[in-house]
């Protein structure tokens, strides 16, 4: 398993069709598998790449909580498509390996048959991306948004956070939910296109209502 050298474009390619009906490496959740996939990449995605480029911003608004994240790390290689060998970050110089090298070997036949190996899954990758008709990513997302204390103008705020308008993002129901002490939050539902809006960007645009709004969290994530 692997993704092939995720430093490198092909690498990426590989990682963006991998991603392409999926919202993390495994399951529904972040976990330490997309912390371990993330962190072995050296730059952010090229834009063309979008599934890959969603993905990576999405991972990356967890820094902070990334330890708390569930699952444990494995190898690189334990994680992508079945029949891709991992290689980022591998030696150069091993010549003690039987098996076929996919980039590169001592011996010119063995080489010749792997580069053609590779150029083969580098292709039928090509084609089943050209093939997949384009498909708009969406996710629902249930936000918390706090007020400063019990004296903050809820309708206010609410009418705030809904004048927040862009492309791929549609708001939903709310409510107002006691948190204590006599303060409500304001829960609001939402549905974003991934590739365009993202929830730094929501959470950026939020609190800058800094009148209103204390902090914002993202309470559920759900891929549509």
């Amino acid at each position: 398993m692997g993704f092939g050298d995720l430093k490198s474009a092909a690498g990426l390619r590989v990682l963006n069709d991998f991603l392409a009906d999926r919202s993390y490496i495994e399951g529904y959740v972040p976990s330490q598998a997309d912390i371990a996939v993330f962190e072995a990449i050296a730059t952010p995605p090229p834009a063309d790449l979008y599934h890959a480029l969603r993905w990576y911003n999405h991972i990356k608004s967890y820094e902070k909580q990334k330890a708390s994240l569930p699952g444990v790390k494995k190898a690189l290689g334990k994680y992508g498509p079945a029949d891709v060998e991992d290689t980022t970050g591998a030696a150069t110089d091993s010549k003690d390996d039987d098996d076929i090298d996919l980039f590169g070997s001592d011996d010119e036949e063995e080489s010749e048959e792997a580069k053609k190996l590779r150029e083969e899954r580098l292709a039928q990758y090509e084609s089943k991306k050209s093939k997949k008709p384009a498909v708009v990513a969406k996710s629902s997302l249930l936000l918390d948004v706090k007020p400063w204390d019990d004296e903050t103008d809820m309708a206010k705020l609410e009418e705030c956070v809904r004048s927040i308008q862009a492309d791929g993002l549609v708001w939903g129901s709310s409510k107002l939910v006691p948190v204590g002490y006599g303060i409500k939050k304001l829960q609001i539902q939402c549905v974003v296109e991934d590739d365009k809006v993202g929830t730094d960007m929501l959470e950026e645009r939020i609190t800058a209502f800094e009148d209103y709004v204390q902090s914002m969290d993202v309470a559920a994530f759900n891929k549509i």
